[in-house]
């Protein structure tokens, strides 16, 4: 590992802290998503409490925190591998915010963001994939797991050296909706224009 590519991992980490559901809920006089619904800090839940605008804001955001430093990395020239190190630590920042008490969302948006320097067609069939889930079943989570799943094998097809990073980024996202596969089981789990269930 180079230092320049350990700084990025850094900066990775750093910027994927950034709450940006918790500081537009403040910005807006919503309740804390942390909190509130699915106690999830994502856009999903965001949206479920404050309705599409503010969703919309912290989708923009959440992809932003992980495009910008695998871009940065990128454009340094750093190898692959390291480029997907960099993608799931500004994930794992998202999920284990050091601003926000560790207290982070699942990643699916951030991990959208930093796979998109891939490639928009990667960035499409994983889109498209997430849409048509979701507009089938009614799951946000659902289709989160099954795209991340699939991720790997659309990598494969469009760009072969980054498959090993994305498959760890994808295990990882899955690992993190392990409560959603719990609520599956028990019936609770609430599709994504329906409120949280008591």
């Amino acid at each position: 590992m180079t230092p320049l590519a350990l700084i990025m991992i850094i900066i990775a980490y750093l910027l994927g802290s950034i709450s940006s559901a918790v500081l537009i809920c403040r910005l807006k006089g919503l309740p804390d998503p942390r909190t509130s619904g699915s106690h999830n800090p994502g856009a999903t839940n965001v949206f479920r409490i404050g309705g599409r605008s503010a969703a919309g804001l912290v989708l923009l955001c959440d992809i932003l925190k992980g495009m910008l430093p695998v871009w940065g990395g990128y454009f340094l020239e750093i190898n692959p591998f390291m480029l997907g190190i960099i993608a799931i630590s500004a994930c794992l920042g998202h999920m284990y915010p050091l601003f926000f008490h560790f207290k982070g969302g699942k990643g699916v948006a951030t991990a959208l963001g930093a796979l998109a320097p891939i490639g928009l067609d990667l960035t499409g069939m994983l889109f498209g994939c997430w849409v048509v889930t979701v507009l089938v079943t009614g799951y946000s989570s659902l289709a989160s797991m099954i795209t991340a799943l699939l991720a790997p094998l659309f990598t494969w097809l469009v760009k072969p050296q980054y498959t090993l990073p994305v498959a760890m980024l994808s295990c990882l996202i899955v690992l993190k909706h392990h409560e959603n596969i719990k609520r599956f089981f028990e019936g609770k789990e609430t599709k994504i224009w329906q409120r949280k269930r008591d």
